[in-house]
């Protein structure tokens, strides 16, 4: 459970071409809502986007830029299919490259599946908002958010000016 004084809040977007057309139910946003929710963060917003660079890039700018959440979280779009773009997206719209979240989330994934060399994930800022691509599988996503989640909020607290510098301590 989150230690913080503040409930941060949190955005959920899934890019999925068949998830967006209802051809296939999304299993990851859900999971990233569960385990957010049980560390005490208030889900703003999720929804379901297809595999469209522009899109994604869209609703991350608005997200931060009219101060929806703390947190924007991404599944799906991090693999190797000429359709998957989040990180293309998500580049377009940082301000600042975070790459320690994404190498943990690569590192840690590696001891699980060598298939996690495949993820091209990244993390950044975006204005007062932190942007994390987490992969397209609810096991995935449940294994690296549950990795990272106790970090991200450290993160959050200086991003959000409520702790102190966001190096070691």
């Amino acid at each position: 459970m989150s230690q913080s004084k503040y409930q941060y809040r949190v955005a959920v977007i899934t890019s999925s071409d068949k998830g967006y057309s209802k051809e296939r139910v999304d299993t990851s946003g859900p999971a990233i809502i569960e385990i957010v929710q049980k560390n005490n963060y208030r889900v703003t917003d999720y929804v379901i986007l297809p595999d469209e660079q522009k899109l994604l890039a869209e609703k991350m700018m608005k997200l931060a830029d009219e101060d929806i959440c703390d947190l924007i979280l991404t599944t799906g779009g991090t693999g190797c299919s000429p359709r998957d773009v989040t990180p293309e997206a998500t580049k377009e719209v940082i301000e600042k490259e975070i790459p320690g979240i994404a190498e943990a989330i690569r590192s840690y994934s590696l001891t699980i599946t060598k298939r996690a060399m495949l993820g091209r994930g990244i993390a950044g800022i975006r204005k007062r908002t932190l942007i994390v691509n987490l992969p397209g599988s609810e096991k995935a996503v449940r294994e690296s958010l549950t990795y990272i989640m106790d970090t991200l909020e450290h993160g959050l607290a200086v991003l959000r000016g409520e702790n102190g510098d966001c190096g070691r301590s």
